[in-house]
């Protein structure tokens, strides 16, 4: 089974994640299919936060990737605070 989940990359103290799409079965920080965005907890008011890339998204999901509950809860996150066009 495929999951999107959190990778966790930069150095200590300094929490950098990777969006990613990977198997259920290899561990948090190890080999992914596909990288689907980045999200950075610290990030200032003028750098972006989170960035994901859309489209991929919807494939993953559309193929039965199931998302972690804490991509879920960034995901809506940054729905919430992105203006209606």
């Amino acid at each position: 089974m495929v999951v999107i989940r959190l990778s966790r990359g930069g150095a200590k103290g300094r929490p950098f994640f990777n969006i990613v799409a990977a198997a259920k079965q290899t561990r948090r920080d190890g080999r992914f299919i596909e990288r689907l965005g980045f999200y950075n907890p610290i990030a200032k008011d003028n750098e972006e936060g989170i960035r994901v890339a859309q489209d991929r998204l919807t494939y993953w999901r559309s193929v039965g990737a199931q998302v972690s509950p804490t991509v879920e809860r960034l995901l809506k996150q940054q729905a919430a605070a992105k203006p209606a066009a």
